[in-house]
């Protein structure tokens, strides 16, 4: 796909205007149209500290789901509450514990996020469009990011994340394009959809993948029996499939931990360490 012939959003480079409290180094590009889906959506883009003094440094690159919860409290879906996905990433680079990168959040499409973020149809809720999603992250927008900021476009390099529905689309689009994404973020995944398929759809993905993605999965205990026990079973599932903990794989249950953007906050930090160590 020629790059000219790719949609063009409003592209703003300047650091997204408003409240103090916004990350200084969060771009935001309005409107990101797509030929495989209806609407528009807009995209934040966080980059790391000194990525204006080393012009030749390419970065890796996160992609995350419901990008409006992650940097920004006016359009976050509890307002005030954010992953604050810049401050951790900040603080983690100058610890030394990840590798410096740029992170992309991918705001969801409102009333459309469902039908987006799941894989398959389910009788009563419909849903179904993850793979028309997947063709507008992997063939519009992630060669637009490579041509308009220094990221590293080979697999081990760039990975893909979210919570809830945001989770389940992940593992999805991860297994599903694992030649592309060499991270997976699953935090929370909503692994009941139409009743637990992506478990399924885990067993006949793993035989053809010849190196398995690192992954990051965690669920909190405070989160209800039932998303507890299916986050201990996709655990056994990606175990019984190949991955191997504390390898290529981190499974953490998280005390206390609820289902919300204050607990998913608390969880950032862990998982860019385990999937981008320094």
């Amino acid at each position: 796909m020629k790059l000219e012939s790719q949609p063009r959003p409003d592209e703003s480079t300047a650091p997204i205007a408003g409240a103090p409290s916004l990350h200084p180094r969060l771009h935001l590009h309005r409107a990101f149209p797509s030929r495989y889906l209806p609407g528009a959506r807009d995209v934040a883009v966080y980059l790391p500290p000194a990525y204006d003094r080393h012009s030749p440094r390419p970065y890796p690159v996160l992609y995350l789901q419901d990008g409006q919860n992650l940097f920004d409290g006016q359009t976050s879906f509890v307002p005030g509450r954010t992953w604050q996905v810049g401050e951790h990433a900040d603080a983690a680079i100058a610890a030394g514990e990840i590798e410096p990168l740029v992170i992309v959040g991918i705001y969801n499409a409102g009333e459309r996020r469902l039908a987006e973020y799941t894989h398959e149809r389910d009788a009563r809720m419909q849903g179904g469009e993850a793979a028309q999603y997947g063709q507008f992250i992997t063939r519009e927008l992630m060669p637009w990011i490579a041509a308009h900021y220094r990221v590293r476009d080979d697999r081990a390099s760039t990975g893909i994340g979210g919570s809830s529905l945001g989770g389940l689309v992940s593992l999805y689009l991860g297994l599903r394009h694992f030649e592309r994404f060499g991270k997976l973020a699953l935090l929370s995944p909503s692994v009941w959809w139409n009743q637990s398929s992506i478990l399924e759809f885990v067993s006949d993905c793993a035989p053809g993948i010849s190196s398995r993605p690192r992954i990051w999965l965690d669920v909190g205990d405070q989160e209800g029996a039932r998303t507890l026990q299916d986050a201990e079973l996709l655990a056994r599932r990606l175990e019984a499939t190949g991955w191997r903990p504390g390898e290529n794989l981190r499974f953490e249950r998280v005390a206390g931990g609820t289902h919300d953007e204050t607990a998913w906050s608390r969880r950032v930090r862990p998982m860019l360490g385990f999937l981008f160590p320094a």
